[in-house]
C-alpha cells in the first residue's frame, strides 16, 4: 500500500510540473533583443535635435554684437546658433510682421479702408518720433497701400489702421495677434500694440519671431512686398498726390549689405528695444532666418544677419527625410513582430509612421554619409495584456551620430472569438513550446496508464488471496 500511494505522489507531481510549464510559455513576454549596434547607441530625440547644434564644435562661428540672437533652419527647426533666444524682449517695428501676416490671411488686397474716428484718434497718439504716412480721418485708402506702406516704410498708421480694420479695436486685435502667436507655437509672445509701440508689454523672442516671420514668408506673399524696392500709393480722396515709397530695408536698397537670398524680414527701433532686425533667406532650397535684438547700431544688425546666413549655410546640412525610404525596414520590422505573435492571441491591429520631414547636421558629418535604421532594442509585447501600443524609433545614423527621425507606431490587440485560419508560422519558440506541450501531454498518458495497472494489479492480487483463504481451499 504504501508504495502505491508514493507511486501516486509522485505522478501527481511530475504532472503538476508539466502543467506549469505549459501555462509558463502560453503567458509570457516577448522581447526582440536587437542590439544597436552603432559607434553612439545614445539616440537624439526630434525634440533634442531642435538645440543639439548649439553644442557642435563648429570652426568659424561669427562674433554677433547683438546681445539677443538667433539662427534659426525653417525646415527642420533646428537652432544653429543663439543667446538669450527665448528671452523676452521690446521688438519694436518687428510687431508689424505679425499684423501684415494676419492683413495677408484675413484680408483681401483690392478692399477699401475707410479711417474711421477712432483710427484718427489712434493716430493722434503716435508721436512724432514714430513714422507715419499722414493718413486722415475719412480717407479712403487699399488694403495693399496700407500692407505695403507698413513693410516698406514702417508707417505706424498704417500698421494700426490694419488693426483696427480687422479687430474693431487695437486691443481686439492684439488678441487676435497673441491667439494667431500661440498657433504658430510662440510661448513667450504677447503683443498689446498692433504697431510696435515701445512698452514693457508688448514682448517677444528672438525664437518666437523666427516662427512668426517663418510663416509669413512661407504661407503668405509677404516675400513679394518684403522684397519691393519702391511702391507708389495712388491718389485718394483725403490726399490728392500719389506717394512714393521706398524700401528702408538696407538688404534690398543698398549695396553695401544687399543680400541676395534674402526672402523678407522687417526693422525696428525705439530708445528702449534698440535696433533690432529679423530676416529670412533662401539658397539652395534652404531657408534660414535671423533675428537680432539690441544691435550695436542700424547697420551692423545688417552685417550680424548675413554673418550668420553665411555660417549656416557654410557649415550645416539640413536634409530631407521620406517615409518611402524607410518602408523597408518598417515591413521587416511588422513582420518580426507578427513572427513573435503568431504563437499567442495577439495580432497587429494597425499601424502608423509619423517622420520628420528635414534633419540638419553639420555639413563635415553629411559628407560622411548616413545609413537609415529602425531600433527594435527596446520592443517588448506582453502577451497577457487585451492591447498595447509600441513606439519603434526611426533613426538615421551618421558616423557619431544617431537622429531619430521617425516613429514606427504598432497597435496590438488580442484576437476575437472568430477563427482565422492563417498559415501557422514556425519559430524557435513555437517548437519549445510544442515539444513541452507534447512532453505534458504525453507524461500524463503514461502516468495515468501505470496508476491504471499499478490498480489492476493490486486488485488481481487482492482477489487471489481472498480466494486463497477461503475454506473450501483449506480442505
Amino acid at each position: 500500500m504504501f508504495k502505491i500511494k508514493h507511486i501516486l505522489k509522485t505522478a501527481c507531481s511530475v504532472l503538476l510540473i508539466a502543467t506549469m510549464m505549459t501555462a509558463l510559455f502560453s503567458n509570457v513576454v516577448f522581447a526582440i533583443n536587437e542590439d544597436f549596434d552603432d559607434p553612439n547607441d545614445d539616440l537624439i530625440s526630434q525634440n533634442e535635435q531642435l538645440t543639439d547644434l548649439l553644442n557642435e564644435p563648429v570652426e568659424g562661428a561669427p562674433e554677433i554684437s547683438a546681445s539677443t540672437y538667433i539662427l534659426y533652419d525653417a525646415d527642420s527647426g533646428s537652432i544653429l546658433r543663439g543667446n538669450d533666444y527665448n528671452v523676452q524682449k521690446e521688438p519694436a517695428s518687428m510687431t508689424k510682421v505679425m499684423t501684415v501676416l494676419l492683413a495677408l490671411e484675413r484680408l483681401d488686397l483690392t478692399e477699401i479702408v475707410t479711417i474711421t474716428p477712432a483710427m484718427a484718434e489712434g493716430f493722434a497718439e503716435i508721436t512724432d518720433d514714430y513714422v507715419k504716412l499722414g493718413l486722415q480721418e475719412g480717407e479712403e485708402i487699399t488694403v495693399k497701400d496700407l500692407v505695403y506702406a507698413a513693410v516698406l516704410k514702417s508707417a505706424n498708421d498704417a500698421s494700426l489702421a490694419l488693426g483696427m480694420y480687422m479687430g474693431g479695436t487695437e486691443q481686439a486685435f492684439c488678441n487676435i495677434m497673441n491667439e494667431k502667436a500661440v498657433d504658430i507655437g510662440c510661448l513667450n509672445t504677447h503683443f498689446s500694440s498692433a504697431y510696435g509701440l515701445s512698452t514693457p508689454d508688448n514682448v517677444t523672442t528672438a525664437y518666437d519671431m523666427a516662427l512668426i516671420l517663418n510663416e509669413a514668408v512661407t504661407n503668405t506673399s509677404y516675400t513679394e512686398i518684403a522684397r519691393t524696392y519702391s511702391y507708389t500709393i495712388a491718389a485718394t480722396n483725403k490726399y490728392s498726390d500719389t506717394r512714393e515709397l521706398t524700401n528702408a530695408n538696407r538688404f534690398i536698397s543698398t549695396t553695401e549689405y544687399g543680400y541676395d537670398y534674402y526672402i523678407g524680414g522687417k526693422t525696428g527701433f525705439t530708445d528702449t528695444a534698440g535696433y533690432t532686425l529679423c530676416a529670412a533667406a533662401r539658397k539652395d532650397g534652404r531657408t534660414l532666418i535671423g533675428v537680432v535684438f539690441n544691435a550695436a547700431d542700424s547697420s551692423i544688425r545688417y552685417a550680424d544677419l548675413i554673418h550668420l546666413f553665411e555660417y549656416g549655410y557654410s557649415n550645416f546640412t539640413t536634409v530631407q527625410v521620406s517615409e518611402t525610404e524607410f518602408l523597408p525596414l518598417v515591413d521587416e520590422a511588422r513582420g518580426q513582430i507578427e513572427s513573435l505573435l503568431s504563437t499567442t492571441t495577439l495580432y497587429i491591429k494597425d499601424q502608423n509612421v509619423s517622420m520628420s520631414s528635414y534633419v540638419t547636421t553639420t555639413s563635415s558629418r553629411a559628407q560622411l554619409g548616413s545609413t537609415n535604421k529602425i531600433d527594435l532594442s527596446q520592443v517588448v509585447i506582453d502577451t497577457s495584456a487585451d492591447s498595447q501600443t509600441i513606439n519603434i524609433p526611426l533613426c538615421k545614423c551618421y558616423q557619431d551620430k544617431n537622429y531619430i527621425v521617425g516613429c514606427l507606431t504598432v497597435n496590438i490587440e488580442q484576437k476575437t472569438a472568430i477563427v482565422e485560419i492563417t498559415p501557422e508560422k514556425h519559430t524557435q519558440l513555437t517548437t519549445v513550446r510544442g515539444v513541452l506541450i507534447s512532453f505534458a501531454v504525453i507524461s500524463g498518458l503514461i502516468l495515468i496508464t501505470i496508476i491504471a495497472l499499478i490498480i489492476f494489479r493490486h486488485q488481481v492480487l487482492k482477489r487471489r488471496k481472498m480466494e486463497e483463504s477461503k475454506p473450501s481451499n483449506m480442505l
